[in-house]
């Protein structure tokens, strides 16, 4: 491969075979169901009525081809950075002094929760805002999950994919940059902007762990809502961090069961849509169905189940020490209010240049899915001051 063909950015089509939606359709009706022991509540997991109910659904309503159709009317392309595809939309904006920013997606989210975040952020002027506020928006899949397929070989952790992202947007010509992320996205974006210093003028983050303070004296300083906000996390992470442990320990054996079983992939997923969303009896009370199931498509197609989490493995297994310096870009939080890990403001600056921070009533783990409107609003917000 000649340096032209390994740096050239290809406009993509996304025209899924027929036969892999036969397969699927043929998979899901031939679905074996276990047994369901002890109460039907979602404290063993996800209910069986309720995935049922899902699947039937998913056979028999969803159309993939309109969503498909959808992500079509959007500008994708395809790229090859340190020997990966990378998949990204690239929507620029009419106004001309538009401000690029690069957004990234977390597990087990994709670029489907950007969808409805595009027109208002790239054409604020026709969604009730002022056409200063525009950005030109560039929305990657992450190695190894979705269209971006699986990656080629090991080693894929946030130091590299943030590495290939100050290559992408070096590629596409923009040498001033903001960078925005949540879940994943967000530590990818911390690293990003201590990487590529030079370029990256603010970051937005709509999560953001702290965890407890070591020292007594910190610790004193907290206020009770500190502490709770702590406590939170802490008393959630027995029950909730499962799904992490197996991927960051054993991501194949977990391939070879979400990779054959629809179902599967889809009860991997849609447990965390309704634990980290602001819903209580089912995740549509937060994101819509449709979007949902075209989320987990993404990884179904793609046959990602296993390399996405491996992102997992890689942050369990780390190859380098972790950044200790202070980061000095300047950072804006968002803090939903439905979102496990809701950072405590004085522990954040402790490691962060923080020159903004939105505290919102609702919303949770996938901000711009579920509250589209609060978080292209704070974006606006915060990105004025860096245009």
């Amino acid at each position: 491969m000649n340096e032209h063909t390994a740096t050239v950015v290809r406009p993509f089509t996304l025209d899924i075979l027929q036969t892999d939606l036969d397969d699927l359709a043929v998979r899901l009706a031939a679905t074996r169901w276990p047994k369901e022991l002890g109460d039907a509540s979602w404290s063993q997991g996800v209910p069986m009525a309720y995935l049922k109910e899902l699947t039937t659904y998913w056979h028999t309503t969803y159309d993939w081809r309109e969503h498909e159709a959808h992500l079509n009317r959007l500008p994708q392309f395809t790229t090859t950075i340190d020997n990966a595809n990378i998949h990204f939309l690239h929507i620029r904006s009419a106004q001309p002094d538009a401000l690029p920013i690069l957004i990234t997606h977390g597990w087990p989210g994709s670029i489907i929760e950007f969808l409805d975040v595009i027109g208002p952020m790239t054409d604020p002027g026709s969604h009730g805002g002022d056409p200063a506020d525009a950005f030109h928006l560039v929305i990657p899949s992450i190695p190894g999950y979705g269209l971006s397929g699986p990656t080629p070989d090991p080693g894929w952790d946030i130091h590299r994919v943030a590495k290939a992202w100050a290559e992408l947007m070096r590629r596409l010509g923009y040498p001033r940059y903001g960078a925005q992320g949540g879940d994943w996205g967000h530590a990818i974006t911390r690293e990003l902007a201590a990487i590529d210093t030079d370029h990256v003028i603010a970051i937005h983050l709509n999560t953001l762990l702290t965890p407890p303070p070591t020292d007594s004296a910190e610790a004193a300083e907290l206020t009770d809502d500190d502490h709770a906000r702590l406590d939170r996390l802490t008393s959630a992470e027995p029950e909730m961090s499962g799904y992490a442990k197996i991927q960051g320990t054993r991501p194949q054996t977990l391939a070879y069961a979400l990779t054959d079983s629809p179902v599967g992939q889809l009860a991997w997923i849609v447990e965390k849509f309704k634990e980290w969303t602001d819903s209580t009896e089912a995740p549509e009370e937060a994101v819509s169905r449709d979007r949902l199931l075209t989320n987990v498509m993404l990884y179904w197609l793609t046959a990602t189940a296993g390399s996405s989490a491996r992102h997992y493995w890689e942050a369990f297994h780390p190859s380098r020490p972790p950044r200790t310096d202070p980061l000095a870009t300047p950072t804006g939080v968002a803090v939903f209010a439905a979102d496990l890990a809701r950072p405590v403001r004085r522990l954040a600056e402790r490691d962060h240049n923080i020159v903004h921070w939105s505290e919102f009533d609702r919303g949770g783990h996938f901000a711009a899915m579920e509250e589209p409107d609060l978080f292209v609003d704070d974006l606006r917000t915060f990105f004025r001051q860096f245009r």
